[in-house]
């Protein structure tokens, strides 16, 4: 598949492409995701198919907060913590309120959500469901895509459309953040530390 560049017009096709139902790939601030809309069962299992993934969780991205709001439950400390790093590269994982298929959960009632920094899947979330599937285009343990040739190249790469930001700039993927305990968790540590999560979460 030829990618297309991420102009405003493909990306309102790419936005119909994941509201009808498809998947697409498209540049993050770090590497090339590929999504769709996670209230999508055979839209999010063949995102799980072209990953080869069966046992981790799909993570999503949001337009902005108010529409994380509306899909998980925040807490005090999500809160505070949305004030200072969002948008940026800090994924949350906090108690779901929309119930998505199993393909994107795997039967856990949580989910683990973000609004990126790079403005560009911001408007594509806006544009298409308000939240959609991010997860880096690669097959589970290969290097994730960094150009949309890259992507274009993957094997068995099932999309129905591939948008063209440029190169990726690559970096650290986000910090993820449990928050769902007692105490805050990071699962994966990422460009927000343990110390600024601290200082965040200070009265």
């Amino acid at each position: 598949m030829k990618p297309l560049p991420a102009t405003p017009e493909n990306l309102e096709k790419a936005a119909e492409i994941i509201r009808n139902g498809g998947v697409v790939i498209y540049p993050t601030e770090t590497v090339y995701g590929i999504g769709c809309d996670p209230a999508n069962p055979e839209a999010a299992r063949r995102v799980c198919d072209n990953k080869g993934r069966e046992d981790k969780p799909l993570p999503l991205i949001c337009s902005d907060a108010d529409e994380a709001r509306r899909i998980v439950e925040f807490n005090p400390a999500a809160t505070n913590l949305v004030k200072k790093f969002w948008p940026g590269p800090l994924t949350l994982v906090l108690t779901a309120k929309t119930r998505y298929t199993t393909w994107v959960t795997k039967g856990m009632d949580t989910l683990a959500v973000r609004v990126p920094g790079d403005e560009l899947p911001r408007i594509l979330a806006r544009l298409s469901t308000g939240t959609i599937v991010s997860t880096s285009a690669n097959r589970t343990g290969e290097p994730p895509a960094m150009t949309a040739e890259e992507a274009a190249d993957i094997p068995i790469m099932d999309v129905d459309m591939i948008l063209d930001g440029g190169p990726s700039p690559g970096g650290t993927p986000s910090t993820v953040l449990d928050l769902t305990g007692d105490h805050p968790r990071i699962l994966r540590p990422g460009p927000v530390s343990i110390d600024e999560i601290m200082e965040a979460l200070e009265p």
